[in-house]
């Protein structure tokens, strides 16, 4: 008995614990979060939790979003595996007569204009399932121009359309499209216990309690008994009575020399997740974006990169000591980097976002004396003078720096790839000491490889944002470079294009 209870209780948990993850959101001083609600009495499907903005934020198409709807979905084992199928069955979603289609479609009826529909699981879509290249690497979306891409039926899309559209009993697929719309699927979330942990810390942020004892981890019991006195939606001033009513809000005095939290902001992960930063310490340029892309009216070199410059010397001269949050292209982290770089005097700390939750990593936070370094492969492609460098951390880059070169660099005459030896994967940096020697062995071998200082270094780089930021600190035995986004989304070019310059 008590077996089967747990998966419930634990299941319980996990939706408890992403209603937090949302509502101390409320406490800082620059939300623009304005209402986070527990299981909602309305719409009756995508209940969970309901999150709502003011003003509405920036989504991934041309109309603002209002509000975000989640359907919560844990499960026992990480190992699960789904598809565009299972969408139409009700036991995915642990329902007898009702799919997740038919829970999206009922939602939309009631939801605001605009509004996200977020599907949050533990499950990770199967790599072969034609539904995993539909989904933004942006923000989760599904990519509406992709899905309907005016293929037939018995294409790998058209067998999705025609499943979805003949389950909802729709006409066409243009009716079908206006109920996908706005849906994210983020899958393979957070474990229980690492949402635990991101609660903790976001509590610690805005002056709340943290739970840190195994067994009992208060905010998960207090949703539930908060719901069953009928209080399960909150405002920034109802949360802020309850917290103190509770004994879990608590006021922290500023430390004189704690660090100024800076934030940009170039693309919207999780709509929620917004900065910690005052407005006047946070630079926005997502409306310079289109998703990942940047618009066709807007230029790295002339619009984005002297902002951020402006930005970060202003933060500069308010602090000699900043706490960093870059939701921003990895383009714009190494930008960041050259602004203060090792002899800018400033004390940079980087909040580093990854699959358990946000870390802090310095340079100086003693992973510096892990073992594992990079290993280089220096290969001549020509007589030309320039180099191109492929940066394989997080996922491998050679495959597409060499397609890349072959096709639009002719002037690059040695290709120098650097692969961690263990292989590429998002856990094999260990902190920011690690990040900042690997950047420096990165610079270290561009100076030896490079014959002629003249030379331009071409950077394609998948890597951890504070690597970047690390390696652009270094920009001066690198210049001149230019640093090259990937097409995430696979909806541009599918390959690198060009971002900035750095003399």
């Amino acid at each position: 008995m008590a077996d089967a209870v747990t998966p419930r209780w634990n299941g319980d948990k996990y939706q408890a614990r992403v209603f937090w993850h949302n509502a101390l959101h409320m406490l800082a001083t620059d939300s623009v979060v304005v209402e986070v609600t527990f299981e909602a009495d309305a719409p009756k499907a995508f209940d969970d939790v309901v999150v709502k903005y003011d003003p509405p934020i920036a989504g991934s198409g041309p109309v603002r979003v209002p509000a975000t709807y989640h359907q919560v979905k844990w499960h026992v084992e990480l190992g699960g595996r789904f598809g565009y199928k299972d969408f139409i069955e009700p036991d995915f979603i642990g329902a007898t007569s009702v799919s997740l289609l038919q829970r999206l479609r009922e939602a939309k009826k009631v939801a605001p204009a605009g509004a996200q529909f977020d599907f949050v699981t533990t499950y990770r879509i199967h790599d072969d399932d034609p539904l995993s290249p539909l989904l933004s690497g942006t923000d989760r979306s599904i990519l509406i121009d992709r899905l309907f891409d005016g293929t037939t039926d018995r294409s790998k899309t058209g067998k999705i359309r025609k499943l979805w559209r003949e389950h909802l009993g729709l006409a066409s697929d243009d009716e079908l499209k206006a109920v996908v719309s706005g849906l994210r699927i983020f899958d393979g979330q957070l474990s229980l216990e690492e949402l635990r942990s991101q609660v903790n810390l976001r509590a610690e942020v805005v002056g709340a309690l943290t739970c840190r004892t195994n067994s009992d981890f208060r905010y998960d019991g207090l949703a539930q008994a908060l719901k069953s006195r009928r209080l399960n939606s909150f405002t920034r001033e109802t949360l802020r009575a309850i917290l103190a009513e509770e004994g879990l809000l608590v006021e922290v005095a500023p430390l004189a020399d704690a660090p100024l939290p800076v934030a940009i902001r170039s693309f919207h992960g999780l709509a929620a997740d917004l900065s910690i930063a005052s407005p006047e310490n946070t630079l926005v340029l997502t409306e310079a974006f289109n998703q990942r892309y940047l618009r066709a009216d807007r230029s790295w070199q002339d619009d984005i990169g002297p902002r951020v410059s402006t930005f970060l010397a202003a933060a500069a001269r308010r602090s000699g000591k900043l706490r960093l949050s870059l939701d921003a292209h990895a383009s714009i982290a190494f930008l960041a980097g050259s602004v203060l770089d090792v002899k800018s005097g400033i004390d940079t700390t980087l909040v580093q976002k990854g699959r358990v939750g946000s870390r802090e990593w310095r340079a100086d936070d003693g992973t510096e004396t892990v073992a594992a370094r990079l290993v280089v492969t220096s290969r001549a492609l020509s007589k030309d003078r320039d180099i191109a460098v492929a940066l394989g951390v997080s996922r491998d880059a050679e495959k597409e720096t060499r397609a890349y070169v072959a096709k639009s660099l002719k002037s690059v005459g040695k290709l120098l790839t650097f692969a961690m030896p263990s292989g590429p994967g998002q856990q094999v940096v260990a902190g920011g000491g690690h990040a900042a020697a690997l950047a420096e062995q990165v610079a270290n071998q561009i100076r030896d490889a490079r014959e002629d200082p003249d030379a331009v270094v071409h950077i394609f780089a998948a890597c951890p944002n504070s690597m970047m930021f690390f390696l652009g600190q270094e920009h001066r035995g690198v210049a001149p470079c230019v640093v090259y986004e990937f097409d995430f989304d696979r909806r541009g070019n599918k390959s690198y294009q060009p971002s900035f310059v750095i003399e």
